[in-house]
């Protein structure tokens, strides 16, 4: 077992991504050849099955009429990049901002509590693996959060202790940047989405700079996650896999995890199964490492070999919390709670996400409003581009700032933003009123000085 996640086979996500890759589309994709205008689209069901493509390919939440003109559109996109230049329909999208997103990995952070106050360096990774992996049902679910405005902003707080900001800090590419504090850690991330658009299916690539520093010891990590990949998209059931490997390495010590995402197989074999170790310093394993990121995590101590030592036994270190029943996106508890006013300081940033009229409206399930509100925001971030392009003004953030450092990824080069600090000492200046702006408010220049 210990040979299949050993991290001495360096580019071993890609090799065994190829692999498995081109064995999966050879066995499960099917060619929606039947429906005229569409031949050689492939539908991939998780569930396997050849024989019916083209009643598979029919099902899904688009009607006829949209999927029809969605794909005379998309078709042109085909290889691309589609991350900001392609206008969406509202139906496909969930009622939260890649912003909010961001912060559903705050849901589970009590894990970081564990890691915090473990004395033991790898049951510590054990802890911080686990919480990372729980943010994986957020990224299972098949609906779209809307791309954040230019100096759209998301604040949380009443939750575990935690302040959370994040801003979106670049259009063109879009990235967005985070930060979190409480007494146990200190967490900083840069994110800047890339796709690659494949007729029924999106290849979404993390290009991200994480950073997580322990207080109480002082380690810092860094995570490198897999890719995910969106299938079915026009055809059929979209569902959404991640294969390859999750790498997380503490920079102080060089001790490290791998944890390898299997592909989703025939009849969905595999499907969201994770398996991999904690590694010492010299590359040693200590710990196990198996479950399902949709639903739990379990550990064990195991020998060199990657072996579960005699008298020991498998663990639990985090299971996923129970969904509502009958909930239209999927949402936890915790995920309903980002779009409320309850986990928001007060006053509230105009700014903030939860303000959006299109999110609003598309929380009310209000398609047709939704849809009017989102042509209206896109309008008005171009015009304040070209605004902003003839008075020859840049854009800067108000909560973080560019550096000189550049991150290198699997898939690119990264601009890395750093948090100013702003944030706390305005917080600290302001006083608490439920006096918070009612209308969303991210814009650089208002209708008075858009002349």
């Amino acid at each position: 077992m210990a040979s299949n996640n050993d991290p001495k086979q360096g580019s071993g996500f890609f090799a065994s991504f190829a692999s498995t890759i081109s064995s999966f589309g050879s066995a499960m994709s099917k060619s929606v050849n039947g429906l005229l205008g569409y031949e050689g689209l492939q539908v991939i069901n998780p569930d396997g099955g050849t024989e019916d493509a083209e009643d598979e390919a029919q099902k899904g939440r688009w009607r006829q009429e949209d999927r029809d003109s969605y794909w005379k559109m998309m078709q042109n996109y085909i290889g691309s990049d589609v991350t900001s230049m392609v206008t969406l329909p509202v139906l496909i999208f969930e009622p939260m901002t890649m912003l909010q997103k961001m912060a559903e990995l705050m849901e589970y952070s009590y894990l970081l509590e564990l890691a915090d106050e473990c004395d033991d360096p790898h049951m510590r990774l054990v802890y911080a693996a686990s919480w990372f992996i729980s943010v994986y049902p957020a990224i299972q679910r098949t609906w779209k959060p809307f791309n954040p405005i230019l100096g759209e902003t998301y604040e949380l707080v009443n939750h575990g202790g935690i302040t959370f900001i994040a801003e979106q800090v670049s259009h063109h590419p879009p990235m967005s940047a985070a930060h979190a504090e409480s007494e146990h850690f200190v967490y900083d991330i840069t994110s800047k989405l890339k796709t690659k658009f494949l007729g029924n299916s999106v290849d979404i690539y993390p290009v991200g700079r994480t950073r997580l520093t322990l207080k109480k010891s002082g380690v810092v990590l860094d995570l490198v996650p897999p890719l995910s990949k969106a299938n079915n998209i026009i055809f059929g059931r979209t569902w959404v896999d991640s294969p390859g490997d999750m790498i997380l390495t503490n920079l102080t010590t060089g001790e490290k995890v791998v944890l390898y995402f299997q592909p989703c197989g025939w009849f969905g074999a595999g499907r969201y199964e994770v398996d991999g170790y904690v590694y010492d310093a010299e590359e040693e394993p200590k710990f196990l490492m198996t479950g399902k990121c949709n639903e739990f995590m379990s550990y064990q101590p195991c020998d060199s070999e990657g072996e579960p030592t005699p008298g020991t036994e498998l663990k639990e270190v985090w299971r996923a919390a129970e969904l509502p029943k009958n909930d239209k996106f999927q949402y936890t508890h915790f995920a309903h709670k980002l779009n409320s006013f309850d986990t928001a300081p007060k006053p509230l940033l105009p700014s903030d996400s939860r303000l959006r009229p299109d999110r609003l409206a598309l929380e009310h399930n209000d398609l047709s409003k939704a849809g009017a509100e989102k042509a209206r925001l896109e309008e008005r971030q171009r015009a304040e581009k070209r605004l902003r392009e003839s008075k020859k003004d840049e854009f800067k953030p108000k909560w973080f700032e560019l550096t000189d450092e550049m991150a290198t990824t699997p898939w690119g080069e990264l601009e890395v933003y750093r948090y100013n600090g702003k944030y706390e000492q305005y917080r600290a200046g302001v006083e608490s009123s439920d006096k918070s702006s009612q209308e969303f408010d991210p814009w650089q220049y208002h209708e008075d000085s858009q002349t």
